[in-house]
């Protein structure tokens, strides 16, 4: 018996469901739209069966036998299947339909080897067409490889995905790593710019085998501490290749079979990722489903790169005509490009940029470059779009360095370029309306450091600056661009010494260089004084034995500080001190020297303005014996002789040994001084006497209290 089933085939057990228990003993058409048929892509709701000769008849559709059935579909056999069974035969004669024709299950309808592009009726007997993956290329002959790139451009990331994600901190991140090659990561440092609250991309470093290759702003690239010098001809750098144009720094490595290409023109990164199907990228760029906070890298931020900051929006921004100049990216030249590389998210990261940030530093092109750069790298051109948007495709600030906080910039849109100080830097300044550092007093020498970029934001030409002495004139640091001013003992510059009560001030201003033929001037006048200041200490009192032979004390005089010294000698050249095994007899002299470490004594001096003794460790008990008195030795004891006083940085006196009647044998000395400018006239006026006594050989001065004791 010969079987035909027409347009459809119909496995049985739906027959038995559809049809109950229907009987077929002619040909018939069956209704099956209770159990419709999807056959070779169509649907249908009616069976056709045919009978050839019908001498053998079934009780039930389920239990046909039938020796062969050809299976066709408009007219057309597409099987023939053998059902000779004693038993209830099941068969699923389903497949694909293209283009007309009809193909079973596991057939491959087409295949383009040059584009990886395969038609396939697959076992289910469903179309089925692959391609390369959303990551990859065909590389032709039906081989699939890796494709990809990620864009880091402002506070944005766009990965390979086309995810994009924002940075609000100034810290450091990975942006690309992959587990098959463990010691080979891209990292990208965001800082901030004209706004605290908005953060930018600085700089990428490729760690590569434990080395740091940094790229910068201005085209600089450093490998570990050291700037390396790139032309347009590749430079290898430890297995990658290194080279620089007018559109900025390239690195080239290839690395188990990864071919990996790094791009900065100092304001956008991009990495292209050629390599094996299949390949796993992490970082940034790659596993969108990481938070920021574990692809932070905090080995490479400073503790404080996490804080948030606020600032008011700025008013002068139009955000409709930011969106208009971000959505050029979909009009040509930049739509030929489009269906390969989306431009939605550089239009989201252009538009959320500068609806909140000005368009200054070239970054109204930023976004649009860096989407012609994405669509370059898959080969389109896009010629003419920098005549359109009136952009450069040269990098911003090309061979100008800036230090770590400063960041480079436009004097005007369009215009000549500079460095700016970095907004959370400033901050600070601004705040007290400085241009500089606090003075730095130290122990001969004073400085002033002021700010470079803050000079340059008042139009302030820091070689026009000098102190009160106009050849002293301010020093740049070539890494920082800052510029201090000093003066010190060798080179006072000017410095004036005045005194104010207790204190001593050195003072000294920075100042525009004056011209005597000028009686008007259209620039800032710059008048910045800056001093330093030694204020005289409290009276402090300490006990001291004999065998103690020197008595120290450090003495603090506001920002600058002395060490002053009283020590006793048996002799006049004051080489045999006294100690503890000294036996000092009544009436035996005495030389006590009062010597000061950490003075300058080419600007101040030490005057000695008293000294008494009395048997009890406060200075103001009694009975209380003067010795020196108002820098002089007291008229009543011909034994006291005063040497040096108000000379230079020490001074000395002799007497001799005493007791007090009727006390315990104790003796505790004490002596006031005090520092003295030394263009003032520093000398105590002594009667004649005294003053033939007092020799001027060392300088000495400083104020100060020290005592020191003599006992049985």
């Amino acid at each position: 018996m010969k079987s035909v089933f027409q347009p459809a085939a119909l496995p049985l057990s739906c027959v038995s469901v559809s049809s109950g228990a229907q009987y077929i003993t002619k040909s018939s058409v069956l209704n099956i739209s209770s159990c419709p048929i999807t056959y070779y892509g169509q649907q249908y709701e009616q069976l056709y069966v045919s009978r050839m000769k019908p001498d053998v008849v079934a009780d039930r559709c389920v239990s046909i036998t039938v020796a062969v059935c050809d299976v066709q579909v408009g007219g057309t056999t597409v099987k023939r299947v053998n059902t000779a069974s004693s038993t209830p035969a099941f068969r699923d004669l389903s497949g694909c339909r293209h283009s007309g024709e009809m193909y079973p299950p596991g057939t491959v309808i087409s295949s383009d080897p040059e584009t990886c592009l395969s038609l396939t009726c697959n076992e289910t007997a469903v179309l089925h067409t692959s391609s390369c993956g959303p990551l990859e290329r065909c590389q032709g002959n039906n081989i699939c490889v890796l494709d990809a790139t990620c864009t880091v451009t402002g506070p944005t990331i766009i990965d390979v995905h086309g995810q994009i994600n924002s940075i609000q901190d100034r810290c450091a991140y990975s942006l690309f790593s992959t587990p098959s090659l463990p010691d080979f990561q891209v990292l990208g440092y965001f800082k901030d710019q004209r706004r605290k609250d908005v953060s930018f991309l600085d700089s990428v470093t490729l760690r590569v085998d434990g080395h740091d290759i940094h790229l910068e702003q201005g085209g600089r690239v450093q490998l570990d501490d050291s700037t390396l010098t790139l032309d347009s001809s590749s430079q290898l750098v430890h297995g990658v290749q290194l080279s620089k144009d007018q559109t900025g720094v390239t690195a080239k490595l290839s690395l188990s079979n990864l071919n990996i290409s790094v791009f900065f023109d100092g304001d956008t990164a991009q990495i292209h990722l050629e390599g094996p199907a299949g390949s796993s990228v992490e970082g940034l760029c790659g596993n969108s489903s990481r938070s920021l906070s574990d692809l932070r890298l905090s080995e490479y931020s400073s503790t404080s790169c996490e804080m948030q900051y606020s600032e008011p929006a700025d008013s002068t921004i139009n955000c409709t005509s930011v969106t208009e100049r971000c959505n050029l990216l979909k009009e040509a030249p930049f739509s030929s490009c489009n269906s390969d590389i989306d431009p939605e998210p550089y239009i989201t990261a252009c538009t959320n940029t500068l609806c909140k940030y000005p368009a200054v530093d070239g970054l109204n092109c930023q976004f649009l470059k860096a989407y012609a750069r994405a669509c370059s790298l898959h080969n389109h051109t896009l010629d003419g779009w920098t005549s359109k948007t009136g952009c450069s495709s040269e990098v911003f600030c090309q061979d100008r360095t800036c230090s770590d906080h400063e960041f480079c910039g436009e004097k005007t849109v369009g215009g000549d370029t500079r460095c700016f100080c970095r907004a959370i830097f400033a901050s600070k300044y601004q705040a007290n309306n400085s241009l500089g550092d606090p003075t730095v007093c130290k122990e001969n020498s004073a400085s002033l450091t002021l700010v470079g970029c803050l000079l340059e934001d008042k139009d302030i030409d820091y070689s026009a600056l000098h102190l009160n002495d106009p050849t002293c004139r301010g020093q740049v640091d070539e890494l920082t661009h800052m510029v201090t001013f000093s003066f010190n003992s060798s080179n006072s510059c000017g410095t004036e010494v005045t005194t104010n009560n207790s204190q001593v001030i050195y003072k000294n201003t920075i100042m525009t260089q004056n011209s005597s033929s000028d009686i008007i001037t259209r620039h800032d006048q710059i008048y910045i004084d800056f001093s330093c200041v030694q204020t005289q200490p409290d009276i402090k009192t300490e006990t001291f034995r004999i065998r103690d032979s020197s008595v120290i004390q450090h003495i603090t005089s506001g920002v600058w500080d002395y060490t002053l010294t009283m020590q006793s000698f048996t002799d006049a050249g004051r080489t045999q001190a006294v100690d503890f095994s000294t036996e000092v007899q009544l009436d035996q002299k005495i030389w006590v020297e009062l010597k000061t470490d950490g003075l300058d004594g080419d600007m101040v001096v030490v005057v000695t303005d008293s000294c008494w003794a009395t048997d009890q460790p406060s200075p103001d008990s009694t009975p209380r014996y003067d010795l020196i008195i108002n820098g002089c030795a007291n008229p009543a004891d011909q034994t006291v002789q005063v040497e040096e006083n108000g000379l230079g940085t020490s001074n000395y006196f002799s007497f001799n040994m005493f007791q007090f009647t009727g006390s315990s044998g104790d003796v505790y000395l004490h002596c006031k001084l005090h520092l003295c400018p030394k263009q003032n006239n520093c000398v105590p006026t002594c009667p004649a006497a005294a003053r033939r006594r007092r020799s001027a050989r060392s300088k000495y001065e400083g104020e100060a209290f020290i005592s020191m004791a003599w006992t049985h």
